[in-house]
């Protein structure tokens, strides 16, 4: 079994409703066991046999049982740390500007400049299959939205902020 941190792309927002006690139950009759949420921001810890083929049919069952696809990109706790420790901006604590958005998979070097030099006011950085953002003007006042990302980068992702991070690699050592 393999410990995973799962992060589900854009749930409890605009309409697609994910309650978590819900996906729970789902990943558990999926086989995951050690199954728990964070937030209700679309976070599963679990222990699942084959991650990706885990990941796959998460996505399928949500769609399934809630009428909307989601992807679903999980790392290792290992691998969020890793991915907190190479966060290559300064950090605010009093600040949720500094963010980590989970890819499927690593962009193309052709992809990731032209991401770089698409005159966004953000901080960009692509580290492996992660994209670190450290915001200018906060979240809310982005023009890097995942439709952006999506088209640049070629895949879909997740964000999280670094304290949420921070909080998942602690809760999965748990």
């Amino acid at each position: 079994m393999s410990k995973r941190v799962v992060l589900l792309r854009a749930v409890n927002v605009g309409g697609a409703k994910l309650p978590m006690a819900e996906l729970r139950e789902v990943a558990e009759r999926l086989g995951a066991t050690n199954v728990s949420t964070f937030i209700a921001s679309g976070n599963l810890l679990c222990d699942v046999d084959d991650p990706e083929a885990f990941d796959r049919a998460l996505e399928q069952a949500i769609q399934e049982r809630f009428g909307f696809f989601r992807e679903a990109i999980s790392r290792s706790p290992g691998e969020l740390r890793d991915a907190l420790a190479a966060h290559p901006f300064e950090i605010d604590p009093e600040t949720k500007a500094n963010h980590i958005y989970f890819l499927l998979r690593p962009p193309t070097p052709e992809q990731v400049e032209a991401l770089l030099t698409r005159g966004l006011t953000e901080r960009l950085a692509v580290i492996g299959r992660d994209l670190h953002i450290r915001y200018a003007d906060g979240v809310a006042n982005t023009k890097l939205t995942p439709a952006v990302i999506l088209r640049t980068l070629g895949c879909h992702g997740t964000g999280r902020n670094l304290n949420t991070v921070q909080k998942l690699i602690a809760l999965a050592h748990e």
